[in-house]
């Protein structure tokens, strides 16, 4: 190794360490990073937006979690499919929630159930509504998100799915009584293009409304990226606010423009 006699740039040394941080643990909160490196928060604050400013990372909405940014230039062996979605969603869902103020999550499935990977709930003027936190549950078969997937995705999905439903022993998972009743919901959403939450569902995954009941309701549209549905978003309000219909009517068409546009985005990624 050749040997320089001039000394190293501390505040590029810096940058480097949080950004070598970030790829290895893939997201880190401020706090975090201050416990790694032993920086402090507002010197974090500086590294954190330089970087930022020069699209290495992004800070995700749902938890403030900083996460290393895709590009096809620099990407990390850590970065994957999901992160790329959320990452491409975030900012579009921030526009979205700037438009119509109910909030909205961003869900991937899972074998039998959805999994909440961003959402803009902070943003939102209902920010009081609990939605996510990542990582959340939601039941596949009852919500709107869920039912969005199932009915727009490919048909040996849904197949495989359902089956994993009717071997299921969770209360909330539990195997659909009638295949004939499944199917209708499902023609049904495709025909009018949107999902909406069973009517008994409150939001626990297991418990029904009558049990537990979060006072809200939702609609959901499906993502998908050259055929395949990659993801679903939602527009979560408060049910006693607004029928379905007058949701629909007001806030379908800006949810619709926000799901083209992390589609398209996907597919420029």
């Amino acid at each position: 190794m050749l040997s320089y006699k001039v000394k190293t740039i501390r505040a590029l040394e810096r940058g480097l360490e949080v950004l070598q941080l970030l790829q290895a643990t893939n997201a880190a909160s401020l706090h975090d990073l201050h416990r790694a490196t032993g920086l402090a928060k507002a010197t974090l604050m500086r590294v954190l937006l330089t970087l930022e400013r020069r699209g290495l990372v992004w800070q995700r909405m749902a938890d403030g979690a900083y996460l290393p940014r895709h590009t096809p230039q620099a990407r990390s062996r850590h970065v994957d499919d999901e992160h790329r979605l959320s990452e491409v969603a975030s900012p579009v869902l921030e526009r979205l929630v700037r438009r119509v103020d109910w909030p909205s999550i961003l869900a991937v499935p899972r074998l039998d159930y959805m999994e909440v990977i961003e959402t803009n709930r902070p943003r939102s003027y209902f920010h009081h509504i609990a939605l996510g936190p990542i990582g959340f549950r939601i039941n596949i078969l009852r919500s709107a998100t869920g039912r969005a997937y199932l009915a727009f995705c490919g048909e040996a999905e849904r197949e495989a799915v359902l089956a994993r439903l009717r071997a299921s022993h969770r209360a909330g998972g539990a195997p659909p009584r009638s295949a004939t009743a499944v199917a209708r919901m499902l023609n049904e959403t495709r025909r009018q293009g949107y999902a909406v939450r069973q009517p008994d569902f409150g939001g626990h995954f297991d418990k029904p409304r009558s049990e537990w009941d979060d006072g809200r309701n939702s609609i959901a549209l499906p993502i998908a990226v050259g055929g395949p549905v990659i993801g679903c978003v939602n527009l979560t309000w408060i049910a006693k606010v607004a029928p379905v219909q007058e949701i629909v009517r007001r806030h379908l068409a800006s949810l619709r423009e926000a799901v083209e546009e992390i589609s398209h985005r996907m597919q420029q990624a």
